[in-house]
């Protein structure tokens, strides 16, 4: 155990550095954004494209783990959902709060954590859960807060769920890659070796911009922030263990790298959309600042637990 927590110790080092810089000011919020951009559109994507299209087919898609982990996050994000609904709130609320619970940051803290952690054979089953989330969980909540303001779901919001996907950078590098990769078509040195040292800067850039954008977070309402934070480092990796590992048995490595992505604090992004909507903004942004805090310990305990499998 103190293996693990002292090989996780340096990314949430970079964290914590980064989110000096922000505090300080020494790295304003200008910049921050667009060291986001860079990794989200150019170095993340790289890694994934590369990963995706030097990969075989096979040893990516494993429909079980899909399924496992769709459920498990699913029942979570019901749970939250309940709990919600039963304190009164809203639907557009309560989704955000779900979105908390279930929505883990894979693509800028999982992928590169877990790719060093467990070898580049992680790549495969995170890329899947990734996938899931941008998928299913990114365009739920979209559903859930227009149709909850609307009361039905128009074509609009149809077809924003469609442009957003479309206009992913990860979807757009993960489908490449996988349509590379089942076309067999090699990939030439040159592009390789760009494509190399460009997703070289996903990890420390990530890492980076994700403590320099907690510089701006809130710690108000700090008992939904607790218990969005507990679904999400605690009761995700259990539920997702329950499938992968016993209902829906799935081989011990992908179960284990399913359950170690989904142990992972509160994504960012889920602030984004909360902003973006006008919906409790405050109360994401205290459950990825609380989450990201506790992580340091939760998630080398949860690595622990499953390596013990």
């Amino acid at each position: 155990m103190v293996e693990i927590f002292l090989r996780t110790l340096p990314f949430f080092a970079i964290i914590g550095l980064g989110f000096w810089a922000g505090r300080s000011h020494f790295f304003p919020p200008e910049a921050t954004t667009y060291l986001t951009k860079f990794v989200f559109f150019f170095a993340l994507s790289a890694m994934l494209f590369r990963f995706a299209a030097t990969l075989p087919f096979a040893e990516i898609f494993n429909g079980r783990l899909v399924i496992g982990y769709l459920i498990g996050t699913a029942g979570v994000y019901a749970l939250a959902t309940i709990v919600a609904y039963l304190r009164g709130l809203n639907i557009p609320t309560a989704a955000v709060e779900a979105q908390c619970a279930a929505i883990g940051n894979v693509g800028f803290l999982g992928l590169p954590m877990l790719a060093l952690l467990f070898t580049e054979a992680a790549i495969g089953p995170v890329m899947l859960v990734l996938t899931v989330d941008l998928v299913v969980f990114s365009s739920l909540i979209v559903i859930l807060i227009n149709g909850g303001r609307d009361g039905r779901l128009g074509v609009a919001t149809v077809r924003l769920i469609g442009i957003g996907l479309l206009r992913n950078p990860m979807i757009l590098s993960i489908s490449g890659g996988l349509i590379w990769s089942a076309l067999e078509i090699p990939v030439p040195s040159p592009l390789n070796d760009f494509l190399t040292i460009l997703g070289g800067a996903a990890t420390p850039g990530a890492l980076f911009a994700i403590g320099a954008s907690l510089a701006d977070k809130s710690a108000e309402r700090i008992q939904i922030a607790g218990w969005l934070s507990f679904c999400k480092l605690v009761v995700h990796p259990l539920f997702v263990a329950l499938m992968v590992i016993w209902l829906i048995p799935i081989a011990t490595f992908p179960a284990m790298v399913a359950i170690a992505a989904a142990s992972l604090p509160v994504a960012g992004n889920v602030y984004m959309l909360a902003a973006h909507y006008g919906v409790a903004p405050q109360r994401a942004s205290a459950a990825i600042l609380l989450s990201t805090i506790a992580s340091i310990m939760t998630v080398p305990l949860i690595i622990g637990w499953v390596s013990a499998f």
